[in-house]
């Protein structure tokens, strides 16, 4: 009966400063604001506009989940879904989402080209605050991939200032 009582005592004392441990730990992380994640999408779209293409534009936050997902005027229905695909792939391989075609004619048998979400066409480049991926930005809707990357381009760089 005492092994077992102190047995008891012991596991409960270890958990205790388990427990203590853990939760003095914390993190600290920078986030895009939503602000910067609108103006991102809506300078895209009105950059691509003013050249005569209509884009969708998405905003991806850290996890991939979307932060901002707007459909410019006449765009076809498929834009939306394939600018949430460029800007997702972007964002969880931390790379502009053209590179992944490079990526998969070196390696046919990627795994990665099977993932729900993911995609080869350019249009998307990470959002980075110093050298930390935080957020991904995706076009789609132009004649040509390096088209909808040039405006997402424009959108970052309008809120620069806001990613330090």
């Amino acid at each position: 009966m005492t092994v077992s009582l102190t047995r008891v005592a012991l596991a409960a004392t270890a958990a205790c400063v388990l427990a203590g441990s853990a939760s003095a730990q914390t993190m600290t992380r920078k986030d895009i604001t939503m602000e910067a994640a609108v103006t991102i999408a809506t300078v895209a779209i009105a950059d691509c506009k003013a050249k005569g293409w209509a884009v969708s534009a998405t905003v991806v936050g850290r996890n991939g989940e979307v932060l901002v997902q707007l459909r410019g005027d006449g765009t076809g229905p498929h834009t939306m879904e394939n600018s949430w695909k460029k800007a997702f792939t972007s964002r969880t391989f931390r790379i502009a989402s053209g590179e992944m075609e490079d990526r998969l004619k070196k390696n046919p048998a990627m795994g990665a080209q099977y993932l729900t979400g993911f995609t080869t066409g350019r249009g998307a480049l990470p959002i980075k605050i110093g050298d930390e991926v935080v957020a991904a930005a995706g076009v789609s809707g132009a004649p040509g991939g390096e088209k909808d990357e040039a405006c997402v381009q424009t959108g970052i760089d309008k809120v620069k200032d806001q990613l330090k």
